[in-house]
């Protein structure tokens, strides 16, 4: 599928609740936000569906988020279902980690080929403050259960802020030991971001090098997303970045998102997009849907304008638990 840019559209992300265990500084307010109506939500039925059209215009990999994905039940039956599908290559799951030990069993049945673990701090207070829970040693319970699951893929999402600045080391340091992928992604400016102190690429680079000695580019590529990876003296796995506001890689996005409630949205900074909700429940048949999905992507803005104050048409309709990233 290619969009109005000439750039190849083959990875999906998709929402399937706005639900979260967690209260992350960065994602919502101290007293939390109001949940969506269960059935303003995709069902699997419906997600499924789009799935198969997705599929059939050339998505070839899909990302379940959320919110926290595991809040939602069942979900290895959406896994299963999606992996069922001519044409998709993978389906992999962005998580905090918290309930993955006791799912994973049954989602690997269910074919799921990757997990990334949302995990900024490995100091158990620090982790309390950003995230508003106690939950450190769950979510590395997680993390270690899915390094023993034989071949799936691990990466680990760290948003470097000046909370966590003196974890970036220890973060990183898991690479040592374990084959996984230690990613360092620059706070991105939407909602509550927007007022946080964030650290750019050139600045943990600095900090792992010293630690740690150069760091030597990767030429292989890990995975569907914009990251870049390096490896280091003595490591096992890698560490990489994702560098939306220093390292601009707008020019080779290659995905689209779907929200918790069906909107398709084709830039995490605007509202672009459609309803694909409102289409699917009018009772459109699969060519009109079809039709309305290629027409969204074709529309894909170019790149986004975060931090440029000229260019203010950020999207205030979605919030980021209900976009997943």
């Amino acid at each position: 599928m290619i969009d109005g840019q000439g750039r190849t559209i083959d990875y999906l992300r998709i929402s399937v609740t706005d639900r979260c265990n967690l209260c992350c500084v960065y994602c919502m307010p101290p007293e939390g936000v109001e949940w969506m109506p269960h059935a303003d939500l995709l069902s699997y039925e419906e997600i499924i569906r789009l799935c198969h059209l997705f599929a059939r215009l050339g998505v070839r990999k899909v990302r379940l988020t959320g919110g926290e994905p595991l809040a939602r039940k069942g979900l290895p039956q959406l896994v299963a279902g999606i992996r069922a599908i001519p044409g998709i290559e993978s389906v992999s799951m962005t998580t905090n980690g918290i309930a993955l030990a006791e799912q994973l069993p049954a989602l690997l049945d269910a074919g799921l080929s990757a997990v990334n673990l949302s995990l900024d701090t490995l100091d158990r207070a620090q982790y309390a403050a950003i995230t508003r829970r106690d939950k450190l040693e769950d979510a590395l319970r997680g993390l270690h259960a899915a390094l023993d699951a034989p071949g799936l893929r691990v990466k680990l999402n760290c948003v470097p802020m000046g909370e966590n600045d003196g974890q970036l080391v220890p973060l990183a340091a898991l690479a040592q030991d374990h084959d996984l992928a230690v990613r360092f992604i620059e706070l991105m400016p939407i909602g509550l971001g927007g007022g946080l102190p964030g650290r750019t690429e050139e600045e943990v680079r600095a900090r792992l090098e010293a630690a740690f000695g150069p760091m030597i580019p990767c030429s292989e590529t890990l995975g569907a997303g914009p990251g870049h990876y390096f490896t280091l003296p003595h490591f096992l796995g890698k560490v990489g970045f994702i560098s939306a506001m220093t390292h601009q890689f707008c020019h080779q996005c290659n995905r689209v998102r779907l929200t918790a409630t069906g909107f398709l949205k084709t830039c995490l900074q605007y509202e672009t997009g459609v309803d694909l909700r409102a289409l699917l429940r009018g009772g459109a048949d699969d060519g009109v849907l079809e039709a309305a999905i290629a027409a969204a992507i074709q529309h894909k803005p170019l790149r986004h304008h975060f931090g440029d104050a000229a260019v203010q048409r950020a999207d205030e309709r979605h919030n980021m638990h209900q976009i997943g990233g």
